[in-house]
């Protein structure tokens, strides 16, 4: 493994209503290409999830997340755990459409969330118009690592999560259309959330993990520093909260 890479925090490559077995495999391709060379697959409900593990698990540096999204609250929990299972994921609150079921998201949102303390493993969190339930749900398990997958909220929510969390902030294609506010390089990792949310200058095709490399330099232009800034620090701050090559890991004599 070179010293510098890029990491695709979040696809679905493995889903194949999406992306066919071959399809896949050429993405893989073009994504080491552009040195993109670690990517994490995220589960939506637990069927998907053990789709994710079986991906990874044919797969060199692909990795996977079990989760059931806040729209699959009828799915039954199968989780597994295995050395590619890198966290919970995704798994929050949307309350965008009409119709959701406010109190059946938030009893799901604490099962995925003491699913990840009882493991030890980080979180992907999927907020969207939710806010203002998020922050005292995920108050109440305060050891809990992650990122906020795809944030797409006000400057105001942004600040709360810079500064009462240590949660990371998901940047992904969006970004580069979008007038969102944009999060501090020591807290943002990157993300394609392929096969949506194309970046520019790809708008009108279906999203790949190879297409990190625009998203990481757009960022480089953001925030007016080297690619090169960009592809070491969100690639650390990946390796930290997902502890890939041990990274992140606590002394044996922690608590």
């Amino acid at each position: 493994m070179p010293s510098n890479y890029l990491i695709d925090t979040h696809c679905h490559l493995h889903d194949r209503e999406f992306f066919s077995e071959e399809q896949a495999e050429e993405i893989l391709k073009r994504a080491r290409e552009k040195e993109v060379l670690k990517i994490i697959c995220i589960g939506t409900n637990p069927k998907d999830s053990l789709s994710a593990c079986d991906f990874a698990s044919k797969h060199e540096n692909v990795y996977w997340t079990y989760g059931t999204h806040p729209s699959e609250i009828n799915d039954k929990n199968l989780f597994t755990k295995d050395e590619k299972l890198v966290a919970i994921g995704e798994v929050g609150l949307d309350y965008h459409y009409d119709g959701y079921d406010r109190e059946a998201q938030i009893k799901l949102f604490e099962q995925m969330l003491q699913l990840a303390q009882d493991n030890d493993l980080p979180v992907s969190f999927h907020v969207r118009e939710a806010f203002r339930d998020f922050f005292p749900v995920v108050s109440n398990f305060p050891k809990i690592r992650g990122v906020v997958h795809s944030f797409s909220d006000n400057k105001k929510n942004l600040r709360k999560i810079l500064e009462e969390t240590e949660f990371y902030i998901g940047v992904n294609g969006m970004a580069t259309y979008s007038t969102l506010p944009t999060p501090p390089l020591d807290r943002i990792l990157l993300e394609t959330d392929a096969p949506f949310l194309t970046p520019v200058p790809f708008r009108g095709i279906i999203n790949e993990s190879g297409y990190i490399y625009e998203i990481a330099q757009w960022l480089s232009s953001e925030l007016a520093v080297d690619f090169d800034r960009v592809e070491r620090e969100t690639t650390e701050n990946a390796k930290k909260l997902f502890r890939f090559d041990g990274a992140g890991v606590p002394p044996a004599d922690a608590d």
